[in-house]
Order: C-alpha cells, then sequence, then structure tokens
C-alpha cells in the first residue's frame, strides 16, 4: 500500500520524524512476530508517545481508511500484529510507564508497553504481586497480554490477565479515547467493555493505558520435579493433585524430548530419568515453608499412586531458576530444531489425558513428531508439531487436515482452539471447528460499532 506524501507529512507532524519509520529495512522487524517463519511487509511504522497521539494516529487513518495494526513486543504466537494488508504499523513501545503504584488500594497504573516482568518486580518491591506470566515475560509487553489474555504457569491458582485488568483507556478508530470502567473492586454499571478489549487481538481498538488490581505477595515457594513413563500417567496426575485439597500455584506438563531441546540449547543443567518421557514441575507458594513441606509430603503417594519415578525438591534458589528456564524456555528454542507449529489447545482439565493420548495417535497417523508441554492445571496444552524431513507438500496441505482432527478433539472434550495465544491469522482457517454462522454474525456486529471502517488489524480472523 503506498501512502501519500500528505498523509506520512500529517504522522510525522502527530509522532515526530523520529517515530515515523519508512526505511524497507528497518520496517521489516515489524512485519514479522514468533509466528512460524511469517514475514509481511507494512508501509510505515509509527510509534506514539501519547495516548492522544495514538488516538491522533487513528483518526487519520480512519478518515483514509489505511489499516493499522497495533503491535506490542512482537512475541505473539498467532499472527495477530502482522500487518497481512501493509498499512501502518502502530507500536505501543513508547508507552512504556509504571505510572503509579497505589498499594492503599493494591493497584497499578500502566502504560502497554511496559515489560510483564519489568512491572512484576516493580510491583514486588512494594511487597505486591501480580501473577500472570507468560513464558516471554521477559520481553512481552502488557498490551500484548491484554490483547490476547494471555495467562501463564500460575493461572492454575490465580488466574490469567483478564483477571487483573480493573479499567482500560481505550483509543477509539474514530479518535477518540475512553475509559472502558472505573477503578473500584465492583462494577455493575452498563455492558463490561473492559473485559470486551480483554482478548480483542486490536480489533476493536488500541489499549493506551492500563489499571491492574494486585493480590499480596507470597513469600515462600517451593518447587517439585516429577518424572512419567508415559503421557498418560503424566497427564492423569494432574486431577489427582488437585483432588487432594492443594492447590498448586503452577502445575506444569513438559514432554522430554522439549525439555532436551531447551536444556540443551540454554546450557542449563536438568535431572533427566531414562524411562521417562514426561515431566511435571509442580508449584507450590504461600507464607509458611513448614506448611508447604507438609503439603509436598501429602503430594508424594498421590503422585507415586499415578505412576511418578521420584519426586524432587528444588533445595536452593539456583535449582529453581534452572528448572523454571528450561520449562520457559521449550517454545522458543524448538524453533532452532526445526520449522513448527504450535498449537494452544485447551480442554477442561480432566480431559487431558485423553487430549494428549489423541495427539500423539493423529501424528502417528499423520507422520508428524510433536513436542507436548504446557499448563497442565488448567488443561492448556502446547502442541509443537515440527516439520523436520516432511515435505512441503505435506506440510503445506496434510498438516491442516491434522490439526483440524486435534481441534475437533479439543472440541469434542468441551475445549476450543486457543487457550491463550489468541485467534490471529494462523488459526483464522479453523474456527469453523468451534463457532457457527450465529457467533461470527454476533462478533461481526460488535465489530462494526467499533469499527465501521474496518481498518483495525483487518486481514485476520474476523474477516
Amino acid at each position: 500500500m503506498n501512502l501519500t506524501e500528505s498523509f506520512v507529512k500529517n504522522l510525522i507532524g502527530i509522532a515526530g520524524a523520529e517515530n515515523v519509520l519508512l526505511d524497507t529495512m528497518k520496517l521489516q522487524a515489524y512485519g514479522r512476530d514468533y509466528t512460524e517463519d511469517l514475514q509481511y511487509q507494512p508501509s510505515c511504522a509509527v510509534m506514539p508517545d501519547s495516548a492522544e497521539a495514538v488516538a491522533a494516529v487513528l483518526k487519520i487513518c480512519n478518515e483514509q481508511k489505511i489499516p493499522v495494526y497495533t503491535r506490542g513486543a512482537g512475541t505473539g504466537l498467532s499472527g495477530g500484529s502482522l500487518p497481512v494488508n501493509g498499512g501502518v504499523v502502530l507500536s505501543t513501545e513508547k508507552l512504556n510507564k509504571i505510572l503509579h503504584i497505589d498499594t492503599k488500594n493494591f493497584q497499578a497504573t500502566v502504560q502497554p508497553g511496559v515489560i510483564n516482568e519489568v512491572f512484576a518486580q516493580a510491583v514486588a518491591g512494594k511487597g505486591l504481586y501480580y501473577p500472570p506470566d507468560p513464558a516471554s515475560k521477559g520481553s512481552c509487553y502488557l498490551g500484548g497480554n491484554i490483547a490476547h489474555g494471555s495467562g501463564g504457569p500460575r493461572a492454575v491458582k490465580y488466574g490469567t490477565t483478564r483477571d487483573y485488568v480493573i479499567n482500560l483507556q481505550i483509543a477509539l478508530p474514530n479518535g477518540e479515547l475512553i475509559w472502558t470502567g472505573a477503578n473500584t473492586v465492583k462494577n455493575s454499571t452498563g455492558f463490561n467493555l473492559t473485559q470486551l478489549m480483554v482478548g480483542s487481538e486490536g480489533l476493536l481498538g488500541i489499549v493506551t493505558c492500563i489499571v491492574f488490581r494486585l493480590i499480596a505477595r507470597p513469600t515462600q515457594q517451593l518447587l517439585l520435579l516429577v518424572p512419567f513413563k508415559t503421557a498418560r500417567e503424566a497427564a492423569g496426575a494432574v486431577n489427582e493433585v488437585l483432588l487432594c485439597g492443594i492447590t498448586p500455584s503452577a502445575l506444569e506438563l513438559m514432554e522430554t524430548s522439549g525439555i532436551q531441546i531447551s536444556a540443551e540449547a540454554t546450557r542449563t543443567p536438568f535431572p533427566f530419568y531414562a524411562a521417562a518421557a514426561f515431566y511435571m514441575l509442580i508449584e507450590l507458594d504461600g507464607d509458611n515453608l513448614e506448611m508447604l513441606m507438609q503439603q509436598a509430603e501429602t503430594l508424594y503417594p498421590v503422585v507415586e499412586k499415578c505412576g511418578g519415578l521420584d519426586v524432587l525438591i528444588a533445595d536452593s534458589s539456583d535449582l529453581k531458576e534452572q528448572w523454571w528456564k528450561v520449562r520457559r524456555g521449550i517454545g522458543e528454542t524448538i524453533k532452532q530444531v526445526s520449522v513448527y507449529k504450535e498449537e494452544d489447545t485447551v480442554v477442561p482439565r480432566a480431559a487431558l489425558p485423553d487430549l494428549l493420548v489423541s495427539v500423539k495417535e493423529i501424528g502417528n497417523r499423520y507422520g508428524f513428531q510433536s513436542v507436548c508441554y504446557g499448563h497442565a492445571g488448567d488443561g492448556n496444552l502446547h502442541v509443537n508439531i515440527l516439520k523436520n524431513n516432511l515435505s512441503d507438500q505435506v506440510w503445506d496441505n496434510e498438516i491442516p487436515k491434522a490439526i483440524r482432527e486435534i481441534f475437533a478433539v479439543c472440541r469434542d472434550l468441551g475445549g476450543t482452539i486457543s487457550g491463550e495465544h489468541g485467534v490471529g491469522l494462523v488459526q483464522k482457517p479453523y474456527l469453523d471447528v468451534v463457532f457457527n454462522q450465529e457467533h461470527f454474525r454476533l462478533m461481526k456486529g460488535i465489530k462494526a460499532v467499533f469499527d465501521p471502517n474496518n481498518i483495525m488489524n483487518p486481514g485476520k480472523w474476523l474477516d
């Protein structure tokens, strides 16, 4: 898409020449994210440094019906920010301030370009806790977390990003700035526009300011590692752990092949068991270490009954860090081994064993290797399908059929096709597995009210 000289001049007038990129080489970084090997070229990228500037950019784009693709850190895994129709990439990288941490009301006001981990550490310094922590927490932006309703390992006990958003300032395509709610614990006034924005993937407007709720920070953590011989034993242990009356702060499932790739790539030691096909990470947290040890002792016979080969305890902060580093590194390091497709499946957690076995059975029939891992405590299984030596013909034509079968299994088990990565671009062909025409009619109606000219993230799943 070619932008007129007057349009570019207006952009520069709003954001400043230093915040408008037109150079083709520099724009390449704004045309990709962490989704497979996809690349699209925007016409320009703009980095506004205020909510008012964001709104002004949207207004002139709306007037000329120029597509706008909102971009955070570019760590997305569904292609949600990719500029598939060219146009303008609006980056939130300059909106990166923590504006206020309110210790009296357990709230914080931040801009969308703040990095997740930076924010979590800032509130921890005040004795408060922000639990959502995606694997990319060291680089992903809070605005992107909101756009996709991100979760992370601690969702099993503390919930996802959605559970911590109280109020949002958003820029609408017509150039208006509004707050979606109020900075209160309760709010029963009108439709819940705040929650409508969470998970909306840049289709309705742009978040320019966020008010999060916070909780008291637990002072103690205990991390356990349990190896299992089979996928079904490992997945089956999830519900048994939760049925014993203990709610872990994290309950993660990891396939041995993924751990091996991550441990080797990150050069991190890991206690491998020759007979283990899967490992479970169990994190307990609270304010009394003795009580956590008692909870761990309660878990020993439970996991043993389920087939656990051993129970290891991380008895130092270094060991905890190593185990978590390996777990968090799986998704990123797999791409060093092979091109892959990552499917973000989710089912009721009691159905996890059936999903995992079905994924492996489908893989055997279609001849692909999968590496599975994820947040077992909330039924969220990440399925990485590796291309390895598969031909382009099989990769392009047969693997989508296999993915559709996996998603049909998710649906039949009471789940859906994305737990935290969003739909974006790559899940677009599969939405008919879980949505019918009435779903689309309602969602397109909402989109039309917010964005009648369809400038916000066009070409994605709702088109």
